[in-house]
């Protein structure tokens, strides 16, 4: 979807507003390097900065996308990098790709933060279920042996996703991205060491289970994403998603906590931190 002259004014001003704040943010999940965000990608980051938005991770969805998020974070070393086959890519895949991922991870080790987008759709032709399962299986374990978290995609699988990593004994954690769903669904991930990617979802009062299970669960659970240029919040339905709108999904976050939005601000960032094994600053 191309970018409108009214697109990119909107979000320079959503960015001026939300960004007087002063809080520092982190947006987990950013595909900065598809088309939609890439033609002004300096734009895109000048806003989101203005926003607040201090870092950013591009999880990379299929193999011919590696090679360029790699150089991304060496354009700019806030722009964290994950290497993965996502499973809407998978029946363009084999497994010889995972053994090129295997070589990156290896020369590349410090520039990647974890493996992904990685994961199980099941909403997807019944015909790709297997090499999907093939995949992420094989993936998982080299981010366990590469000691890295994993960024997983979900839909109708989340049993699924939970059965591979016990089996697995997957103790490296990651974020279970786009997080919708109970208390009881989210802390079978959270007890297994992972975060909980919250995004535009909780911007939808219709999303009534996930918001009331934002509410409940600890603040350390969660960490704060767009999936731009995916994932419209409200209304911003059909235009590219922007990472400067990461500073609406907090203040639609800190309408849903008890917390002070300092605090909130102080956690999501640490949480991103620990998830991800960084330095804090």
């Amino acid at each position: 979807m191309p970018l409108t002259d009214n697109t990119v004014l909107n979000d320079t001003a959503a960015a001026q507003n939300a960004g007087s704040s002063g809080f520092k943010l982190f947006d987990t999940h950013c595909h900065f390097d598809l088309p939609e965000l890439a033609i002004q990608q300096a734009l895109h980051w000048q806003q989101a900065q203005l926003a607040g938005v201090a870092a950013l991770v591009i999880p990379a969805v299929q193999q011919s996308a590696w090679q360029n998020v790699l150089q991304l974070h060496q354009q700019q070393p806030h722009w964290y990098v994950a290497l993965g086959i996502h499973p809407w890519w998978a029946a363009e895949h084999s497994l010889d790709a995972v053994v090129e991922l295997n070589k990156l991870l290896i020369a590349n080790d410090t520039a990647v933060v974890a493996v992904g987008e990685i994961g199980l759709d099941y909403a997807l032709a019944e015909n790709s279920f297997d090499i999907q399962q093939q995949l992420f299986v094989e993936q998982l374990a080299l981010a366990k042996q590469h000691h890295k978290p994993v960024i997983l995609h979900h839909r109708k699988s989340q049993p699924q996703l939970l059965a591979e990593l016990k089996r697995q004994q997957f103790n490296e954690g990651g974020i279970l991205h786009a997080f919708s769903g109970s208390q009881q669904q989210a802390m079978a991930f959270v007890d297994l060491g992972f975060k909980l990617g919250i995004g535009g979802t909780i911007t939808y009062e219709r999303a009534s289970k996930t918001r009331n299970t934002v509410q409940k669960l600890p603040l350390n659970c969660f960490v704060l994403e767009t999936d731009a240029p995916a994932m419209p919040l409200a209304g911003f339905q059909g235009e590219v998603n922007t990472p400067a709108q990461l500073a609406r999904v907090f203040s639609a976050l800190c309408q849903l906590r008890k917390e002070s939005p300092e605090v909130i601000a102080q956690q999501l960032w640490q949480n991103s931190s620990n998830v991800l094994r960084l330095r804090s600053s």
